[in-house]
């Protein structure tokens, strides 16, 4: 019997959104992706093979006919702060995916994101985490 894979849904194809949706595709996921421009779906691995659907992650009609209840995770990586946290918190509350995810420009808001249930990826505290790091390992060397 051949296993089933884990359905993700990535909203949002931009450098992010896509490179995350092909790392996904690698591992074994299913993975469904949303973006109100379907040039977006360029970005996306020959390996992706997965569904596009172009619209606005926003809407819940989108959401829907991209079987997001079927997910065990989703991933909101638009360019909008707010768009993200509101698409991973309907995923959650309307939908039941159980791991949210949405991306933050603006570190700040990670304490509301997780105090929503949703998990915050924000490029920007991954750099600052990054860079301190590297400095304080020079300054041992």
């Amino acid at each position: 019997m051949k296993k089933k894979r884990t359905r993700a849904v990535v909203v949002g194809c931009g450098a992010l959104g896509a490179h995350v949706a092909n790392e996904l595709v690698e591992s074994g996921y299913a993975v469904a992706a949303i973006d109100v421009d379907g040039a977006a779906f360029r970005r996306l691995s020959l390996l992706h093979g997965g569904e596009t659907l172009e619209g606005d992650g926003t809407e819940l009609g989108v959401l829907g006919e991209a079987k997001v209840a079927d997910a065990e995770l989703l991933l909101a990586t638009t360019c909008e702060d707010n768009a993200n946290l509101m698409i991973a918190q309907v995923a959650k509350a309307e939908f039941g995916v159980p791991r949210a995810f949405a991306r933050l420009h603006d570190p700040e808001r990670e304490l509301l994101c997780r105090r929503l249930g949703v998990e915050p990826i924000c490029p920007s505290s991954v750099a600052v985490e990054v860079a301190v790091h590297a400095i304080k390992e020079e300054g041992r060397g």
